[in-house]
């Protein structure tokens, strides 16, 4: 049973970051990963609730299946050294300090945010 929640979490999370990059792409004409960033940060936010607050089916739909399809760290490898291969060192340099940094400063937001609204 375990499985299929996992399954079904990923059904949606797969699409939703193809969704989430192209709907960022199209607006942010750049060569920093805005796309890749953003769904990364929101997985980290989403995943500290989850953690702070959920029962473990829902940590298993939302976490394992919707989180663990919607972040990405091998696309965020690839970008970062796709950009440094491309001369652009301070982009990919910014993109690992700042993914590093804002996804545990949105997980620990996340695990905050679960205690201070559901205790």
């Amino acid at each position: 049973m375990n499985w299929l929640l996992v399954v079904a979490g990923a059904m949606v999370g797969a699409p939703l970051r193809h969704l989430t990059d192209r709907a960022v792409r199209s607006r942010c004409d750049s060569v920093f990963p805005w796309g890749t960033f953003a769904v990364n940060i929101t997985g980290c936010l989403v995943l500290g609730l989850l953690t702070g607050a959920a029962s473990p089916d829902v940590r298993l739909l939302l976490g394992t299946g919707l989180c663990g399809a919607l972040t990405t760290y091998s696309t965020f490898s690839y970008e970062t050294l796709r950009l440094a291969g491309t001369g652009a060192g301070l982009a990919a340099f910014g993109n690992v300090v700042g993914s590093v940094a804002a996804g545990l400063g949105a997980a620990f937001a996340g695990v905050w945010l679960a205690g201070a609204l559901w205790g």
